[in-house]
């Protein structure tokens, strides 16, 4: 059963103690926030690579480090996975008897219900998942990449299973509320059909522009590089985003991403045959829709109207 936190109080830690397992930007940034915004007594490190564990001891992101994700772990009341979607089941499996009763373990994945399906046939009675996503990030990657206010003003979804815990699910919600967000709570099914449009077919299409410049002659790639206009540079930016993470995204929610992928192709030839007709009407007001979209998204505060997107002032890492 998860803690009464009805009557917590702000600079109160919610938590006794917070393990995070994987300490690149989302969890590094956790740790930051988390020991910010002062929401756990003790803040506990795990991470399968020894490298990344000796600078997050430099960094002193964390109360302790511990030598293996079981030991980080043990004991803990809320543990994050912060790992590639891949490798949660791995992660789980390793730490499942670990695990106290009454604890709670989440993750951050950009899918989720793969990720119930991995994680939870390796959790004890007595432990209640409540997968989350943290919609927040940038193309940076490891410890030194976090910063404390990633998550602010960010929306963060939850995913509950039908059977969570309450208690646990308010708990988790209180927790990113207290590192700055605004909690959303969907499906596990309709959160992947939404950030297959919103996030992973945009990371997909970035990904295939700019492997076509790669593809291009050196002289013609070398121009592109050159003369690279602010649309080709901001995907570049996306594109540089980890590797094995968005493998694992695809991966394990090729369903939703192909139902949109095949939605854009029927736009993309509807655009072909505007451009090949001379629409121009139509494009006027195909571009004048995706404007209000722009619009819509800044108004509603998740972005800024500034040529940079806002990016350079939300998004520069603050000092440990």
């Amino acid at each position: 059963m998860a803690p009464d936190i009805s009557g917590a109080s702000p600079g109160v830690p919610i938590i006794d103690r917070l393990a995070i397992i994987g300490l690149g930007l989302i969890g590094s940034s956790i740790a930051r926030a988390a020991r910010r915004n002062k929401v756990a007594t003790t803040i506990v490190a795990g991470d399968a690579d020894p490298a990344v564990r000796a600078r997050v001891e430099e960094l002193a992101l964390a109360d302790e480090v511990a030598p293996t994700l079981a030991q980080a772990a043990e004991g803990a009341d809320l543990v994050i996975l912060c790992v590639p979607v891949g490798a949660d089941a791995a992660v789980a499996q390793e730490i499942g008897l670990h695990l106290k009763r009454g604890a709670i373990v989440s993750d951050v994945g950009s899918v989720k219900s793969a990720v119930i399906a991995a994680i939870a046939p390796h959790l004890p009675p007595g432990v209640s998942l409540v997968p989350a996503h943290p919609v927040a990030g940038t193309e940076q990657s490891g410890p030194d990449a976090g910063f404390d206010s990633l998550f602010l003003h960010r929306w963060c979804i939850l995913t509950p299973p039908e059977d969570a815990d309450t208690g646990a699910i308010a708990l988790v919600q209180a927790f990113w509320e207290a590192l700055g967000s605004n909690v959303e709570i969907m499906t596990p099914a309709h959160h992947d059909l939404v950030l297959a449009i919103t996030s992973h077919v945009p990371h997909l299409i970035a990904y295939n522009i700019v492997g076509t410049v790669a593809e291009l002659e050196e002289a013609t790639r070398s121009e592109v590089l050159k003369f690279s206009a602010g649309g080709f540079r901001d995907f570049t930016r996306i594109a540089a985003s980890d590797p094995t993470m968005w493998r694992d995204v695809f991966l394990h929610n090729k369903d939703a991403v192909l139902e949109m992928l095949g939605r854009f192709n029927e736009d993309l030839t509807a655009l072909q045959r505007m451009i090949r007709r001379g629409d121009g009407e139509g494009l006027f007001d195909l571009f004048t829709r995706t404007r209000a979209i722009r619009r819509g998204i800044v108004a509603q505060g998740q972005e800024t109207a500034a040529p940079d997107f806002g990016r350079r002032a939300a998004e520069t890492p603050a000092k440990p």
